[in-house]
């Protein structure tokens, strides 16, 4: 089997990424800060150790200004629905996720004005336009790092300097780069960071999380949820320091032990040689389709700033028919169809049929890049 669905969850994990998840079942399983009793205690150990990972990852002073969530797009609710007022502005691009147009369309309905920055077919967003497209009650910047669709990356550190200048809260949406692609919240001036964990970070579903930058206002930054968070116990009120006031109910300790697993893995690999090697796989497949008549390939920048995603379609096929065929008669696991970013396909001209879409990993190999273009070869045969 050839897994090229990488973008969606991360498949296989580092092996001591089970190996921690089954540790934590067998030899710990108790909740974190409720009890005092070793078990408790081990528990609370894993979560902030996990914390410790990530801030080292991220370039974070303080671990206690990560908060754990079930994933990205919880992460990004929190912020969208806790920080946006009727009467502010937002500002974003035409690359967005669903993740983040679904919750600003919501806000939209009450007030917020959502703008939304058209980017070129390839991706490609001028710094510039979100510069113009400031006004006196724009509250916040939120972008996607890298485009789950095609790949492109857009430029953040340029955006994070305007975000600045203009006192002005950045959010970045790194699903598709945290992990594969480097990311300091100091150099590219992010003030909120969402993530998750079961992809390029190698961690289990169910995790994922959000920076919290000495920027915000944790006062003016509603919780998603409130309830029981081990801490403050003889009040009904939720705490007001970080991160328990964004950290209710029991938390997913062992897919966080997990988790922790993944970034050490990163950590001891390297992000550089991580990124170099996935873009090494990208490069090779696109100059592999390109050759192939009949394949139109949307692969947005094709240099260093990408991630390991190509979108392709074949001529007279619609993609869901060639996404059976390579799971039924070659082997290879891809995703197919709008790929929950219908901004994007729009943006690149794909929508409302979609692409077809390879997504890489650190686990992939070159002989599995060209088992794959090989396939196309010869499904394009029968056009």
């Amino acid at each position: 089997m050839i897994y090229f669905d990488n973008a969606a969850t991360s498949y296989p994990k580092p092996k001591r990424v089970g190996r921690e998840m089954l540790h934590f079942l067998e030899k710990v399983g108790a909740s974190p800060g409720r009890s005092g009793h070793r078990l408790s205690i081990e528990a609370g150990r894993i979560i902030y150790q996990t914390r410790e990972s990530l801030a080292e990852l991220f370039n974070v002073d303080d671990p206690l200004r990560i908060i754990f969530t079930l994933n990205v797009t919880e992460a990004l609710n929190l912020v969208l629905k806790g920080l946006l007022r009727p009467g502010d502005q937002v500002i974003t691009s035409s690359m967005e996720h669903n993740s983040v147009m679904r919750p600003l369309r919501e806000l939209e309905k009450i007030g917020v004005e959502v703008k939304v920055i058209p980017c070129s077919p390839q991706g490609a967003l001028a710094p510039v336009d979100i510069e113009k497209a400031i006004k006196k009650n724009t509250k916040l910047i939120v972008l996607n790092h890298g485009s789950n669709v095609i790949g492109s990356i857009l430029p953040i550190a340029i955006v994070g300097e305007i975000a600045r200048r203009h006192d002005i809260l950045f959010l970045v949406d790194a699903a598709q780069t945290a992990g594969c692609y480097s990311l300091d919240i100091k150099k590219n001036k992010i003030d909120l960071l969402a993530f998750t964990g079961h992809k390029a970070l190698f961690g289990p579903p169910g995790t994922g999380g959000l920076v919290v930058g000495e920027r915000v206002d944790i006062k003016k930054l509603n919780p998603l949820k409130v309830g029981g968070t081990g801490s403050r116990s003889e009040s009904e009120e939720q705490p007001d320091f970080l991160p328990d006031i964004y950290e209710s109910g029991t938390p997913n300790t062992v897919g966080l032990a997990g988790l922790n697993a993944g970034i050490n893995f990163l950590l001891k690999e390297g992000i550089d040689k991580i990124h170099q090697y996935e873009l090494n796989l990208s490069q090779r497949l696109i100059e592999g389709l390109k050759e192939i008549p009949g394949v139109i390939v949307y692969a947005g920048n094709q240099d260093k700033e990408r991630v390991a995603v190509v979108s392709f379609n074949i001529k007279d096929y619609l993609p869901s028919e060639v996404g059976l065929k390579l799971d039924e008669e070659y082997n290879i696991m891809c995703r197919v169809g709008l790929h929950c970013s219908p901004a994007a396909h729009k943006t690149i001209g794909t929508f409302p049929v979609g692409t077809i879409r390879f997504s890489m990993s650190y686990f992939n190999t070159i002989e599995e890049v060209d088992k794959a273009i090989a396939a196309i070869k010869n499904i394009t045969k029968n056009v």
